[in-house]
């Protein structure tokens, strides 16, 4: 969906300012049981963008946003980008420790987080702490445990409500001058090096993929999209923003912990628009027969993350035979790259088809030479869906944007393999390196590791993923202890529960004597494989 009008738009913020302008009294977002239109999304951004002009927010600050899906996260976003803000989301199951890494890394002026949150941010906090101000959503209990850790006298705290008391300020915004070059966010992703690394995304490379994906989707204002996946996952976030642009309307689910309820929501909401990740289509396949009528209203599927197996498209496709599935592929660094056109899903199922519009894909040896059809190689990609690099990492973004002999310019090195055929549709063959993909995000193996290696008793540890139907990939770790450790599987997935997020404690633990090396003394994963 592209118009005239479109093209003016320079800033993600207006996409919501736009469609409150159009359609003010129409549902943005359904979340919790409530529904909040456009008029009143667009109002409360406003309010929470004066609340932080006025706390202190400056042009290119950092916001943090520790929250789990919920409207005060969609307010929060839209707010802090019309105050001129850059956000942070960061998953709500992220622990102190990375949470505390992502604070000072990004040097953010503010931290919006859930009252129920309170031990986990304290916790994270150096003393004195980096943060200007914190902002508790939700119960006086927050508010206690905000006063319990501001011992810094610069460190503002005060309830969500306060964000949204009107105090006018439209000349304030009116006065912020943004060019769209300027970040709009950073998203932190995992890394072969185990430190998460901020993804840094500029209004203007933002607005341009939306338009793109928007545009091979058709999505229009009469589109309910239901997105159960997290907003701090790029493809969970980017379902929000692309309504929003087309005037549509997003039901906001938590998470997928309560997949009848997902089937009740897709037939009472007469949802239009479905992201998946494999792990979701597996399941939502096991309640085949408690979706009534093939879902008639059910216009799109998506699915990126990880490539989705061909046995689970031909089952989706029999589920569901009038609606059109999309095998997508992409990655937080440059949000989407491919799409396979409906079309083709029954001729080439396993291809996650060509460069999403106004995007260029190569696939290239080791010396940066494009390789023939069906040739391994790896992905290389350019365009505005190219993020502007790792935040405060110039070598790490160096490690990855590299010369292009063909244009001249630089093109980002996914770390991808791929091959591509004669007629240019795209193959995924696996990683370079050796990030674990499960559930439709990333995990490093090193990040793992390197907890495992600090409990007493572990003498070595190596990580690697193993296939599995649900997830993609599942973690297994295989770990060589002291001769006199106690330790057992029980105990070392007990550590890893209190200290990891969900995503990062190993499903399988494998105890060996040694583990295997190469001729240079490393561990040598592709025997453990």
């Amino acid at each position: 969906m592209t118009t005239k009008n479109d093209t003016h738009m320079r800033f993600v913020h207006e996409f919501l300012s736009r469609s409150a302008g159009r359609t003010p009294d129409k549902t943005a977002l359904v979340c919790a049981d409530r529904r909040y239109t456009y008029g009143q999304l667009n109002e409360s951004a406003r309010r929470v963008a004066t609340a932080l002009v006025m706390f202190g927010l400056k042009p290119h600050d950092r916001v943090v946003l520790y929250l789990e899906n919920s409207v005060e996260s969609v307010v929060a976003i839209f707010g802090i980008l019309k105050a001129g803000g850059t956000f942070v989301v960061v998953n709500p199951n992220t622990k102190a420790k990375k949470l505390g890494h992502i604070l000072n890394d990004s040097g953010a002026m503010a931290l919006i987080a859930s009252g129920n949150k309170c031990a986990v941010v304290a916790d994270s906090l150096d003393t004195p702490p980096p943060l200007r101000c914190i902002v508790w959503v939700k119960g006086d209990d927050g508010m206690a445990a905000c006063r319990a850790i501001a011992t810094h006298p610069d460190l503002r705290t005060c309830p969500w409500e306060d964000l949204l008391v009107d105090a006018g300020g439209e000349d304030v915004l009116h006065a912020i001058d943004l060019i769209d070059v300027d970040l709009a966010t950073i998203i932190y992703t995992s890394g072969s090096t185990g430190v998460p690394k901020g993804v840094m995304s500029a209004h203007h490379s933002m607005v341009s993929v939306t338009r793109s994906i928007a545009s091979y989707l058709r999505l229009q204002p009469d589109d309910i999209i239901l997105n159960m996946l997290p907003l701090a996952f790029d493809y969970g976030l980017y379902q929000i923003i692309m309504a929003f642009y087309a005037g549509a309307t997003v039901v906001l689910e938590k998470s997928f912990a309560y997949p009848y309820r997902i089937v009740e929501l897709l037939e009472t909401e007469k949802i239009t628009g479905l992201p998946l990740v494999p792990t979701i289509a597996v399941i939502l396949m096991k309640l085949e027969n408690s979706l009534k009528n093939g879902l008639p209203h059910l216009r799109y599927i998506t699915n990126t993350g990880d490539t989705l197996p061909i046995h689970l498209t031909g089952k989706l496709r029999r589920i569901f035979p009038a609606t059109a599935i999309y095998s997508m592929f992409g990655l937080t660094e440059c949000k989407r790259v491919s799409y396979l056109d409906p079309a083709e899903i029954d001729n080439r199922p396993a291809s996650v088809g060509k460069a999403i519009p106004n995007a260029r894909v190569s696939i290239v040896d080791d010396h940066g030479n494009r390789v023939g059809p069906h040739e391994v190689g790896e992905l290389v990609v350019r365009g505005d869906n190219v993020m502007q690099g790792y935040w405060r990492s110039p070598e790490e973004t160096a490690r990855v944007f590299k010369p292009d002999a063909a244009t001249g310019g630089t093109v980002l090195h996914t770390r991808d393999l791929f091959k591509m055929d004669e007629d240019g549709f795209l193959y995924f063959m696996g990683r370079k390196d050796d990030i674990i993909k499960t559930k439709g995000e990333r995990v490093s193996p090193l990040e793992i590791e390197s907890f495992l290696r600090q409990i007493d008793g572990v003498v070595q540890a190596a990580v690697i993923g193993v296939p599995d139907e649900i997830a993609g990939h599942i973690v297994k770790a295989f770990v060589v202890l002291d001769r006199a450790s106690q330790l057992t599987e029980e105990k070392i997935l007990k550590t890893c529960q209190q200290h990891l997020e969900v995503l990062l404690v190993p499903q399988i633990i494998e105890f060996r004597d040694t583990l295997p090396t190469s001729d240079r003394g490393k561990i040598d994963k592709t025997k453990l494989i």
